[in-house]
Order: structure tokens, then sequence, then C-alpha cells
């Protein structure tokens, strides 16, 4: 993903708020990676901010509104103006409600049952949606062509390639039942709020087990969490860790630190089980505080 520049986005973005009459005198940025996020003030909206090619807003913004239909805990769109994509100047705009943050963290016990809430939701929403295995293959492309990941070692290539392959068919075999899910739903897409945890980014929405949701957040919430397929679970740790790698060594890829995050997820994957998970993998690297997106 290439570069996005900030202060076009940032005018994009104020210039949708105004034409919708949401006074927006200052932006302040929240999260800068794939997409910008942004708090406009004094109307109190988020923006959500991509370059027009990501693609990925339409499919939100429609699934946002299927999950609030049937009281997932997830963000909400902002209320006051219809729900929709805006096009400007080579972005896609998007308009959510703002959380004030009530706690830094969430726990684990409150963090597994507004998950565990989240799938039995989702179970009640049809939406066309991607499968998890689309994800894979998106991993698999970064890993086969050098132009990609020009900085991935040719030993590490190989390596990578066939555990993304191997993993796919040790979970597709396993048979479990599938279902819609979140698809990256660690702590840096959870909100603490006074409605309690609130689910957001769902750009990563796929179809699949829940365990694969399971693989991206702590121990500790898995714990809490019921009737957990520990093999398929370890089997998704590790294909979450091979994705992390193979995003990681993508060409243009922004996230804080994220060499170091491919080098950690390529060396865990070598050294074999207890599968660590991500928040495990960012103490390791003094990180940030949220594990990574994986996009």
């Amino acid at each position: 993903m290439e570069s996005i520049d900030v202060p076009r986005a940032i005018a994009a973005a104020t210039s949708v708020a105004a034409s919708l009459d949401l006074s927006a005198h200052d932006a302040i940025a929240l999260h800068h990676s794939n997409r910008l996020a942004l708090r406009l003030t004094p109307c109190d909206v988020l923006a959500r901010v991509a370059p027009a090619e990501h693609g990925a807003a339409p499919f939100e913004v429609e699934l946002a509104q299927r999950l609030a239909e049937v009281g997932c805990p997830t963000g909400l769109l902002e209320p006051r103006v219809a729900p929709r994509v805006h096009l400007r100047d080579g972005f896609t705009v998007t308009l959510w409600t703002y959380y004030e943050p009530v706690t830094p963290h969430t726990s684990p016990l409150d963090y597994a049952t507004a998950l565990e809430q989240l799938h039995a939701r989702m179970r009640q929403a049809d939406v066309p949606s991607p499968r998890f295995t689309d994800r894979i293959t998106e991993a698999e492309d970064v890993v086969a062509d050098p132009y990609l990941s020009p900085a991935l070692a040719d030993a590490d290539r190989a390596f990578l390639s066939s555990r993304l392959a191997g993993l796919r068919r040790a979970i597709e075999d396993r048979g479990a039942t599938e279902q819609l899910l979140h698809g990256e739903p660690h702590p840096g897409n959870v909100l603490g709020t006074e409605n309690g945890p609130l689910f957001i980014d769902l750009e990563t929405c796929c179809r699949g087990p829940v365990e694969f949701d399971l693989a991206h957040v702590a121990e500790a919430v898995c714990a809490h969490y019921p009737n957990v397929d520990r093999g398929l679970l370890d089997d998704c740790r590790q294909l979450v860790l091979a994705m992390v790698a193979a995003w990681r060594w993508e060409r243009g890829d922004r996230l804080p630190n994220g060499r170091r995050w491919g080098e950690e997820s390529l060396r865990s994957l070598r050294q074999g089980p207890p599968w660590p998970t991500l928040d495990t993998v960012a103490r390791r690297l003094d990180g940030p505080e949220n594990a990574p997106k994986a996009t």
C-alpha cells in the first residue's frame, strides 16, 4: 500500500463533512496504516479515509448496516448523515460514530463475552462475504512475487509459501463449521466504551471457523470463550503468524516496527510450538501496545 498524502486526505474528509453540514474545523489523526482514521471536531465524527483503489469501503458500509440491524457489538456509522461512501479527490471517505475511550484495556472476560456475542449475532446476518482462504491467497501472492516483497530472502520466501499452503490444507481438512467472522478482532480493533467493548474495522470480515478470529486474541481471552477446538486454534495461530509475516514484508508496508514484526513472526514459526499469540509477539518486540493489523 502506497503512502497516503495526509494533508490531501484530511482536506478530503473535512470537505465531505462540510458538504453534509457537519462542522469540521480540525482533524486529529488517530491511526495511519492502509487507511487514515481522523477525529473531526467540533462535530465529533470519525472519518475513515483511503485511496479510492483500496476498494473496501462499500463492503464495510453495507456490512456495518446489516450488523447494526442484528445488534452486533460493533462501531456504528454516523447517524446524522446517510450511510454511504463519499469519493473526493481520489479518496474514499466514510463517516462513523466517534466513541470516547473510557478504559485503557478491556478485561479478558469482557473481551471474550463481547466476541462470543459478536459471533452469535453475526450468525443472524445474511451477508455475502469472502472466505478466510481469500486472505491466505492474498498473503501467498505477496510471498510469491519478489516485486511485492523485494526484501524477503529466498529461503524465507520458500518457507512461508510452504507453510501458508500447508496450513490452508490442514485447516480445511478439519471440516469445521464456518460462519461470518470479524477477521481481525485483535485489541487494536476493540474499543472500550461506556456501552462495553465494540469491534471496529469491519473491512476484514470473512467466513471461517471461529478459531480463526480467536487466533488474533490473547490466550486469556480464549480461556473464557466456550467450546474452543484447541487443535484448530493452534493451526489458526500459525496461519495468523504466517500471514502477518507475509504482509510485514510487503513493499510499502506502513506498520510501525513492521520489519521486526516480519522477522519475529518468521522466527516464531521456525521455532515451533507453543505458538505465540500476537500480544506475546508484541511484548517480545516491546512494540506497539496493540497487536498489528494483518492487512
